[in-house]
């Protein structure tokens, strides 16, 4: 509630001009029943028709200038709550993007978005329309009881009653139906999960069939959005009767009690005629209670879900004052690094060096902590113990864009945006790289050649995730979009498994020409072979390293890979060369 608070001080002096704009048309709004008594009692029953042309240019003057004000109040309620919804849904979305990865892992994208669209309208609704009819009806309420005392004191009781209970009647509608939307917006949340989920998997669902699977599951959510719905709406018809029952009913008591006065001269047909149309005046406020209570209701919650968000810090932080290095080298080092989540070792006593310009292999079975090293490097996580270095600075001490902006990562779970080639390769870094250079570097990840196949090239859109390319194709972009970055370390996390093995050993050859330190995370004997050092995981440790040829000496996990991998192309290889010396063939002399 304070960040709203924030924004409403920010643009104090639009909702001061509303306010203003407001109590003038209603001020004037006021005058309209003063101007009936007169033509009732003066014009009507006095027979003072010289003085009929005067009131009725009153009357013509009250309701242009309640046109002018009017138009004024709502044009600045408007302005100034769209401004403030753009300003909440811009932060709140750089809130979002400033959290670290294990805020992300406990909240789904569905329920993000629901909080960015959905609940940030409510708050616009809420800061405008519904705010401003909740200060006018204010407004409104007191000038109207102040007008009906200065006109029959007596009569201004009854309005005087029924106004607060009316009010206090909305106010525990309120906390009935508070509760209730609190239940929606989660409830929308999920739904809209489900749907993302749903349509960004599609030929998921439909190679396995799942269609009816999936319907049962988002019917199952739209009917228990439905429900509560249902639910709030209870709620609503309940006790909104009680105000169209008394809106009724006070009109019909002013009309007999004052016509009692009347006919007992207490009271003048015009003044009664007048205090008629304040009860009316005062009849739409006490309609209103129960709908703004509604959305009063919906703007609560949607408020408090957002604050939620805001009240989460992101877990990696840099310092104060961060190091910002003139030029990276790309010298990385691993001392006695441990990493866990929640209490489970995900890696333990990891220590590597790699120098600038050379390359490390790391091999491993699915889930020994390989890409996690990947995620320390560029800090998604801390360290659990030990440190990492780059240039002989521990990372923590570095600024994160300059830390991240050093490396170009080219990831497993390829993404490609719904844009061009161009600007996926470039990924918004259109200052610096030009499109000889993605170009270049599309070549050079053996990708130009299926690009310059396409109608429009270059230019051509791709769809969401990439949808339209091969496997192959989308990794080939996402190579070519860290080579056109050109940083000092180049992480590649099993990149090339959906390639060939002749467009594989192209790109490699092209990867040992590039001056980065590279850091090749895979599956296949071939992508690492040429490494440095090769490491091999094992439940997070490292337990064989060394090169391409010291590991197969070794005879352990990286020789049964290699074996595994290789081990029919050499019995090949084998069998040829035995039936060649058979027939003495000169390999064998």
């Amino acid at each position: 509630m304070n960040k709203v608070t924030k924004y409403i001080i920010k643009y104090w002096f639009a909702y001061v001009l509303g306010i203003l704009f407001t109590v003038a048309s209603v001020a004037l709004d006021m005058l309209s029943p003063q101007v009936t008594k007169r033509i009732i009692d003066n014009v009507i029953i006095g027979g003072d028709l010289d003085l009929l042309p005067t009131l009725l240019i009153i009357v013509f003057i009250i309701g242009f200038g309640r046109c002018i004000f009017q138009y004024f109040k709502e044009f600045a309620f408007d302005i100034v709550s769209s401004r403030i919804s753009l300003n909440i849904r811009r932060d709140l979305f750089k809130h979002i993007q400033s959290l670290s990865l294990n805020f992300f892992d406990k909240n789904n994208t569905g329920e993000l978005m629901s909080r960015v669209k959905d609940d940030v309208d409510r708050i616009w609704e809420g800061l405008g329309f519904v705010g401003m009819l909740i200060i006018e009806i204010t407004i409104h309420t007191t000038l109207v009881l102040f007008c009906m005392y200065q006109l029959c004191p007596t009569l201004a009781v009854i309005p005087t009653i029924l106004v607060p209970l009316m009010g206090a009647l909305a106010i525990f509608m309120e906390k009935k139906l508070g509760k209730v939307y609190e239940s929606i917006s989660e409830e929308n949340a999920r739904l809209n999960t489900v749907a993302q989920e749903n349509l960004a998997g599609v030929r998921t669902v439909k190679a396995f069939a799942r269609e009816t699977h999936e319907i049962k599951k988002f019917l199952s959510h739209n009917q228990k959005y439905y429900d509560l719905n249902m639910k709030q709406s209870k709620v609503f018809i309940k006790y909104y009767p009680y105000f169209q029952f008394v809106t009724k009913v006070l009109p019909l008591v002013v009309i007999i009690l004052g016509g009692y006065q009347v006919i007992h001269d207490k009271m003048t047909l015009g003044t009664l005629g007048a205090f008629v149309e304040y009860s009316m005046n005062i009849v739409w406020p006490m309609e209103m209670l129960g709908w703004l209570s509604n959305m009063c209701a919906s703007c609560i919650a949607s408020t408090k879900r957002i604050g939620k968000i805001y009240a989460e810090e992101p877990m990696i932080t840099e310092n104060n004052q961060p190091i910002i290095l003139n030029s990276i080298e790309g010298n990385i080092c691993f001392d006695h690094v441990s990493f866990s989540i929640d209490n489970k070792s995900i890696l333990s006593d990891i220590s590597f060096d790699l120098s600038a310009g050379k390359t490390i292999g790391i091999m491993g079975a699915t889930g020994t902590g390989k890409s996690s090293i990947i995620n320390l490097l560029q800090r998604f996580y801390d360290v659990t113990e030990g440190n990492i270095y780059l240039d002989n600075i521990a990372i923590k001490d570095l600024a994160l864009k300059q830390l991240r902006g050093c490396i170009s990562l080219v990831m497993q779970d390829v993404f490609l945006f719904s844009d061009t080639i161009t600007e996926n390769v470039i990924m918004g870094k259109r200052s610096y790289v030009n499109q000889q250079e993605v170009e270049d570097a599309s070549s050079k990840a053996q990708a130009s050649e299926f690009i310059e196949k396409l109608e429009e090239q270059y230019e051509t859109i791709v769809g969401e995730r990439g949808v339209g390319l091969s496997g192959g194709q989308k990794q080939r972009i996402s190579i070519a979009r860290a080579l056109a970055k050109k940083t000092p370390i180049l992480v590649l996390d099993d990149s090339t498994s959906a390639l060939d093995m002749e467009t594989e050993h192209l790109i490699q050859s092209e990867l040992t020409q590039t001056a980065s330190s590279k850091i090749i995370i895979a599956h296949r004997i071939s992508a690492v072979r040429n490494a440095d050092e090769i490491l091999i995981l094992e439940n997070g440790k490292i337990v064989e390293r060394g090169t391409h040829e010291t590991l197969l000496q070794a005879e352990g996990y990286y020789y049964k890979t290699y074996m595994a991998q290789y081990g029919d192309y050499l019995n090949d290889i084998d069998i040829t060369a035995s039936v060649f010396c058979q027939r003495g063939g000169a390999v064998c002399q």
